[in-house]
């Protein structure tokens, strides 16, 4: 049997580049995040994630290595192009942003050439190119020297060394600076919410400054929260060269500016740009960073490039840039001008990292989307709901919402849309019915303390919702018996003065628990602990959207999120686009040449529906050839477990990877989402009680799972014999070891501090395994055995 892929790297990859001159400080090791799990309580990385080898070139010793290309390795007794297809390969090069992507079975290699799209044949790896070789092949490519002036910020080091960057940031950044380098000056970066676009931007600038080429920058964000979050990270690396614009003070003495949209006067149409024009004459600034792009008013904020034609001008948006969306509406048309905007005048994105990625990475937290039903005074026939007739009408209770005087159903209007429903149409028991639908999902998924945002469509709304929560809240504590913690529900909108709530939300574990909003917390708003996002409204822009759902992607190691929900009852994730496999959509968010209501048209409030909420599907977001997909849970499983059997054919050899640690986190770090589509499967399965390796050795192999405590007992009474030969502290060690295996799992087994426990200590603990040899050896023959039970 050939040698693996991990002993072909080390034992005949390695040695052959050294060989060719590829030294240690040129091949770097781009590993991802891997999953996170939380034991006894705390938050912790559980396995390695992806690993990429990728080739890079220096121009002196004290340069920057620039990547030009990865490489992967395959088993020795495969053939270097087994799983190497051109879409993967060109995927690979694409995230990486290399332009070449090499495979070896520490014999022969093949190159893929992502730019112009030919496969080499398998050559000697002997024949490897050498640093000097893909130099030369990547200045051709690039269509710039690395010597050049203009490509010397692609030389700066990172300030800090490049321990806390993530590989799809230096992708990011070089994607620019090499646009930059070939003497083009706008530059386009799509990223998913929580990918850390400011720490891109800062270290972009850093790059420029110490390359002596940035005379001024502008970074320019939505609302003051952005701001002084981009001021702390601008500050860390420029000090007081970085300050923040207010309406008093233009900070010109500053040599980095940062500025909102709202301070500039630029962030509607109606704005007049008064502070930046007094302020900034033309081309003030030798570089400008724009943040959230794909806003709303690009002919009033563009004025803050186009007054600096000469300046180095970068993008950053987190919007996907193919909004396919088969509805017509104003919003989302509006949407489509935005994005033709950006790309008229920046160009297409150099770089793209959707959230699929982010999650398949390990870096952004998992996604399921729960789809939920709506039927109004449900009968034989009915859909869900679209809106309501004049005539559905006759038989409710009318009043004016504001005066609560009776109004007669005559002067209604012909139809009110669904997008209608809680703006000029107040439906109680419709609010009620989606207030107890969300309530009850929350106890079932944790309990009714989760911080959530609920998007509701009017500030009335926002508090009737609210008030539905709190009186559910305090019935469920009444009727256990336990002390409300309050505040628990609240409105956090504009009008409101939201604004103060913020960090209670953010910050506090005991109160504030649920905001409902409007569209205070749509951007610029960074609450890493958020586990639901809720549609209760009617969306009808792609970019909103996508920035809505961004509330939730971010892990938080300090309550040990791995993923968070998106409850849709409004059909809201149709707008993830056409690349999406979604239910078809009957919402009707708009139709064609439909007049809008007058501003004078009183809004009613409707009693007498009845309201049914049901199950519409649960989906989960993931990468798939790429790009970030919807698919159904039992999609998602099947992908999981075809991924496990491609990886391991057999149960026996899964049990064997399985109880060596370095084989374990490296098959688990190439399942999906970096090995966390394992975890998510079991929350999802409520398998909590169950080790890892039976969830998978159920979905992949059909093995009859068995429970975290079952599984141990079995330890002891199938092999009673075994453990009866050993000496007497040697087997009560083990059966200790195997107690602490059910309380958590496999990670728990193989803690360096499982034999500091009391229990194990008192046992025998360590000194009883040494007493018959190696440990680890005897440790490993152990696990085999309980596994096998």
């Amino acid at each position: 049997m050939g040698l693996g892929e991990a002993d072909t790297r080390a034992k005949l990859i390695d040695p052959a580049l050294h060989a060719r001159g590829w030294t240690e400080d040129l091949i770097r090791r781009e590993e991802t995040a891997g999953a996170i799990e939380v034991v006894d309580g705390r938050p912790r990385r559980r396995a390695r994630g992806r690993i990429d080898y990728v080739l890079r070139v220096r121009v002196n010793t004290a340069s920057q290595p620039v990547a030009v290309a990865l490489i992967e390795a395959k088993a020795e007794d495969l053939p270097p192009t087994h799983g190497l297809e051109q879409a993967k390969a060109y995927a690979a090069c694409k995230r990486l942003n290399v332009p070449l992507a090499y495979a070896s079975n520490g014999h022969l290699f093949v190159e893929c050439d992502r730019v112009s799209g030919f496969t080499g044949n398998a050559r000697s790896l002997s024949e490897f190119p050498t640093p000097g070789d893909l130099r030369v092949r990547y200045e051709k490519t690039m269509g710039f020297g690395l010597e050049s002036p203009l490509a010397r910020p692609l030389l700066m080091r990172y300030p800090g060394g490049e321990g806390t960057r993530r590989y799809y940031q230096d992708a990011a950044i070089r994607a620019v600076l090499e646009k930059l380098a070939r003497g083009e000056k706008r530059a386009l970066l799509s990223l998913a919410t929580g990918a850390g676009k400011t720490y891109i931007a800062v270290q972009l600038l850093r790059k420029i400054a110490a390359a002596g080429q940035l005379r001024r920058a502008l970074f320019v964000c939505d609302r003051d929260e952005l701001r002084n979050q981009a001021l702390t990270a601008f500050q860390n690396e420029f000090g007081d060269d970085a300050a923040a614009v207010s309406s008093g003070n233009p900070q010109k003495n500053a040599r980095i500016l940062i500025a909102t949209y709202q301070t500039l006067d630029v962030d509607t149409e109606e704005a007049a740009a008064t502070f930046l024009v007094a302020n900034y004459p033309e081309n003030y600034f030798s570089h400008i960073v724009i943040d959230e792009c794909h806003r709303s008013a690009w002919g009033k904020w563009s004025q803050v490039l186009t007054r600096n034609p000469d300046a180095v001008q970068v993008g950053l948006t987190a919007t996907p840039r193919q909004l396919e969306v088969s509805e017509r509406s104003r919003e989302a048309e509006a949407d489509r001008e935005v994005n033709a905007d950006n790309l008229r005048h920046f160009g297409e994105p150099v770089y793209e990292y959707d959230m699929g990625q982010g999650i398949e990475d390990g870096y952004l937290a998992a996604c399921e989307i729960v789809q939920r039903d709506i039927f109004l005074d449900d009968k034989p026939g009915n859909e869900r709901e679209t809106g309501v007739e004049q005539a559905d009408l006759k038989d409710k209770t009318l009043r004016d919402a504001n005066t609560g005087e009776p109004v007669g159903w005559v002067v209604t209007r012909a139809r009110y849309d669904a997008a209608a429903f809680e703006d000029r149409l107040l439906l109680p028991e419709r609010v009620a019915a989606m207030a107890r639908d969300l309530f009850d999902h929350l106890l079932a998924t944790g309990g009714p303390e989760q911080k959530t945002i609920v998007f509701c469509a009017r500030d009335r709304h926002a508090d009737d919702v609210a008030t539905v929560l709190n009186n559910l809240y305090a019935a469920c504590c009444a009727a256990e018996g336990r002390r409300r913690l309050e505040p628990y529900a609240f409105k956090c909108t504009a009008a409101s003065g939201g604004q103060e709530y913020l960090a209670d939300l953010r910050g506090a574990s005991r109160h504030h628990f649920i905001a409902t909003t409007v569209d205070l917390l749509t951007t610029g708003v960074d609450v890493p602990c958020v586990r639901n996002v809720v549609f209760f409204k009617y969306v009808r822009s792609p970019i909103a959207f996508h920035q809505m759902v961004g509330r939730g992607t971010r892990l938080d190691a300090t309550s040990g999120k791995l993923m968070f929900r998106v409850y849709d009852y409004t059909d809201a994730t149709r707008l993830f686009g056409q690349g999406f496999v979604t239910r078809p959509t009957t919402v009707r968010v708009s139709r064609p040449g439909e007049t809008p209501p007058p501003p004078s048209e009183r809004t009613l409030q409707v009693e007498g529906f009845d309201v049914r909420v049901t199950d519409a599907g649960q989906y989960i977001v993931t990468s798939v050839d790429g790009q970030a997909r919807l698919v159904t849970v039992d999609e998602y499983r099947a992908r999981l477990a075809r991924r496990l059997v491609e990886e391991v054919p057999s149960l026996e050899q899964f049990r064997a990877r399985w109880i060596v640690p370095p084989e374990r986190r490296e098959m688990l770090g190439r399942l999906p989402d970096a090995g966390r589509s394992a975890l998510l499967v079991r929350a999802l399965a409520e398998m909590t009680d169950f080790d890892l390796y039976d969830v998978l050795a159920e979905l992949g192999y059909g093995l009859a799972p068995r429970t975290r405590p079952d599984r141990a007992e079995a330890f002891g009474y199938k092999h009673a014999d075994w453990l009866s030969a050993l000496p007497p502290a040697t087997a009560a060690t083990l059966q200790a070891l195997t107690a602490q295996f059910a309380r958590t799992g496999t990670d728990g087994l193989e803690s360096p501090e499982v034999f500091s426990l009391p229990e194990v200590v008192r046992a025998g603990g360590l000194a009883a395994l040494r007493s018959l040899g190696r440990p680890a050896e005897i440790l490993r023959e152990a696990k085999a055995r309980l596994f096998a039970a």
